[in-house]
């Protein structure tokens, strides 16, 4: 046979057989990503399009038909394991609607005034506004994680009290009812290695401090491995990664978010449609309107990820989001056990367009979810039941029972949905139980005032500068200060965060702005003043230690690079680090200083000529040319370099001595102030976070993600560094230098 001939049969064949691949898996409605799309028939067309065409209890039946179709092939083609929504440890997943991302930073959660953990402020303050959560999920990690070469593990350990307290504070939102979760980063492999294989390593810090699952941070899915480590030392988790797992992975990761592209007609989740056990929350976590949100998690009969703490960046829920939330979650509660039920049957037919509905079999009764998309509120004979003889239908939304019109063998229902609103319907023959007839009574009294009246307008959470006192001024350069003289100064500074885009609320409010934002400019009048020429080192906060016996309540990470009360050897001129906001307070108040002004160190860097770095220019990480000449003039190799060269390695190498690098020294003679070490400046605080603003840059650069803390090397550029408490804020790659007033 000719070779082309050959080619020709054989293209024929894998055609066939990828035709039946695609006849096996024949969908009209396959799903896009995690969205299984509605009936096409609630498309509106216009004319020019061939018109609208109403849907009818037929174009109803194909629909349901074809993706349960769907569902039962998919399940066999991923050998479907459903022994882990059986396990008892994991069934809370299954009604664990409300699930926060919560950062450890917030205020609310732990007040380091008095050192302790404040969970019962924290959940006292969402069952006011929402009505409370189910499940946390605790961030320790990104944004701050990368500063040194401490791992995601390491940030859980460096919170206040370490692993003890930790788990005290995990058994304080058990003791509310409220499960913990934590996240993981597979793209964490820049920072220090751990010594034992991932999965294991996970799993023996979980039980040990007592949480009950994990979020996959990034992942399409967390890995059979995980789940399989944490059984095997009889401690289950659940596993609920940020993408959608592929199919197969729905038999172990028993949670999942919800990642959804809203459209008006909601769309069936892919993964509850697959498995009615699964829990989704959905996350918009930078949507200011919450309305999508609830709306398709109602209809899909699954839960929100309820995220206003975002990065320190606050998107708080509005009064009309916080109350729709609260009756969403207080009916979900009530009706959990239906919310199961593997005869779900999503658009169940209704009588008005715009208004959706799922229907829940369980046993003898019947509940539907009900949601109107449309702007306008709908009332009157909205759904219509096959007729059986002693049943009895409850609103159970306003909280009443319903009285049917019987017609042609069908109950007419008849009732109320507001715009943007929700309702839910039991049907069951007899006397609703005790529970049915509770959340009843409280859904009436939620009711009795329409969401329409809630305030839906957004608001930013403004900032406020911690104010830093004077010192006495001084009439002369006090020892290893350099005076910089004031002036009329343009102040232009950008914050470096990596999400948030230019949005109001993201970096920082200055004292001269109305709310804070990413890209600031003013112009001031700067006193003079006198800057200490280096970082303070080892040898400079031993005298300090030796002077006032300092030693701090929250003393974990205290120094951690020191021992016994001595720093390293050889370390006496390097900048101290392992030390807090509140550690370099206390010493720059025993040496008659302070912290600098963030525009006081950017101006003893930048001078009025605006300089790209102090000492010019010439950017040092620039890569030397062909000929071998480096892009700052006179530099002859690395060490001759104006900061130090950046270390990519996993373990986090000591800073340079000070002094080490005089070419990179400021037009005022100030020195190391880019690439050493991070150095504190302000502290800006609004109602749930505190956050203090870090210049220079240091040399620690942990390589393999872009979600490491990100570097500030150039003199308009600034770190936003997330506050919680000093065990936690303490830092390798973080010292200070302090500053004086001038007469």
């Amino acid at each position: 046979m000719p070779r082309t001939v050959q080619w020709a049969v054989s293209v024929s064949i894998l055609n066939g057989l990828f035709g039946l691949l695609v006849a096996a898996q024949d969908s009209r409605y396959s799903p896009h990503g995690q969205q299984i799309p509605p009936p096409t028939c609630f498309t509106m067309r216009g004319a020019w399009e061939g018109g609208y065409v109403p849907c009818t209890p037929f174009s109803h039946q194909e629909w349901l038909k074809d993706v349960t179709h769907w569902r039962m092939e998919r399940r066999i083609r991923v050998g479907y394991d459903p022994a882990r929504y059986e396990m008892p440890e994991l069934k809370w997943t299954q009604s664990s609607f409300m699930q926060p991302q919560m950062m450890v930073h917030d205020r609310y959660f732990y007040d380091p005034v008095a050192g302790k953990y404040t969970v019962d402020r924290y959940l006292d303050d969402l069952d006011k506004r929402y009505g409370g959560i189910d499940a946390v999920l605790i961030w320790a990690t990104y944004p701050n994680m990368g500063i040194d070469d401490r791992n995601q593990l390491d940030m859980v350990r460096s919170m206040p009290g370490g692993v003890d307290g930790v788990r005290q504070m995990v058994a304080d939102f058990h003791r509310r009812g409220v499960r913990v979760l934590f996240p993981m980063m597979m793209w964490d492999q820049g920072t220090r290695e751990n010594t034992k294989e991932w999965p294991d390593a996970i799993a023996d810090l979980m039980k040990e401090i007592g949480a009950d699952g994990i979020n996959g941070d990034t992942q399409d899915g967390v890995p059979l491995a995980f789940s399989l480590a944490a059984e095997k030392i009889g401690h289950p988790l659940a596993f609920e990664p940020e993408g959608g797992p592929h199919d197969e992975g729905i038999s172990w990761n028993v949670m999942t978010w919800g990642q959804y592209t809203f459209q008006f007609v909601p769309t069936v989740d892919r993964y509850r449609w697959l498995e009615p056990r699964h829990m989704v929350n959905i996350q918009g976590r930078w949507l200011r309107d919450k309305t999508d949100d609830l709306q398709f998690a109602f209809f899909n009969g699954e839960g929100w990820e309820s995220w206003e703490n975002v990065w320190g960046i606050w998107n708080g829920v509005t009064p009309r989001d916080g109350e729709a939330t609260r009756r969403v979650a207080t009916v979900e509660r009530g009706i959990a056990p239906f919310l199961v039920s593997q005869d779900w049957e999503p658009f169940y037919p209704t009588h008005f367009y715009g208004v959706f509905a799922s229907r829940w079999p369980l046993g003898d009764r019947t509940v539907w979810t009900i949601v109107n998309r449309d702007e306008y509120d709908v009332s009157g004979r909205q759904m219509s039941v096959a007729h059986q003889e002693g049943m009895r239908y409850f609103d159970l939304y306003h909280g009443v029972e319903l009285k049917p019109e019987l017609e042609d063998g069908q109950d007419v229902l008849s009732f109320e949905t507001e715009a943007h609103g929700y309702g839910a319907i039991l049907a069951q023959p007899g006397e609703p139980d005790a529970a049915i007839r509770a959340l009843m009574a409280k859904m009436k009294g939620l009711t009795a005032q329409p969401l329409a009246s809630f305030s839906h307008e957004w608001k930013e959470l403004p900032q406020q500068l911690v104010d830093i006192a004077p010192t006495a001024p001084a009439s002369s350069a006090p020892e290893g200060m350099v005076r910089v003289d004031g002036g009329d100064y343009l102040f232009r500074v950008e914050g470096i965060e990596i999400e948030g885009s230019d949005d109001i609320g993201v970096d920082v409010q200055y004292p001269w702005e109305d709310s804070p934002r990413r890209f600031h400019e003013h112009r001031m009048q700067i006193k003079p003043y006198y800057m200490d020429k280096y970082p303070v080192t080892n040898a400079d906060f031993k005298k300090f230690l030796d002077a006032t016996h300092y030693h701090p309540n929250d003393s974990l990470n205290f120094l951690k690079d020191w021992k016994d009360g001595k720093y390293p050897e050889g370390a006496a001129k390097k900048p101290v680090t392992w030390v807090s906001i509140e550690d370099a307070r206390a010493y720059a108040k025993w040496a008659g200083k302070r912290l600098p002004h963030e525009w006081e160190w950017q101006y003893a860097a930048e001078g009025n000529d605006h300089r790209i770095f102090p000492w010019g220019s010439c950017d040092w990480l620039a890569p030397v040319t062909a000929g071998g000449t480096y892009a700052c003039p006179g530099q002859k190799d690395p060490a001759d370099a104006p900061a130090p060269v950046p270390d990519k390695g996993r373990t986090m190498a000591a800073a340079s001595d000070v002094g080490a690098h005089p070419r990179g020294a400021s037009s005022f003679g100030v020195e190391d102030m880019v690439g050493n070490v991070w150095q504190w400046t302000d502290e800006y605080v609004d109602d749930h976070t505190r956050a203090a603003i870090l210049r220079g840059g240091n040399h620690y650069q942990p390589q393999g993600s872009i979600w490491y803390f990100p570097q500030a090397y150039r003199n308009q550029q600034h770190g936003k560094l997330l506050l919680m408490a000093p065990s936690y804020d303490r830092s390798g790659g973080l010292g200070f230098r302090c500053v004086k007033d001038a007469q």
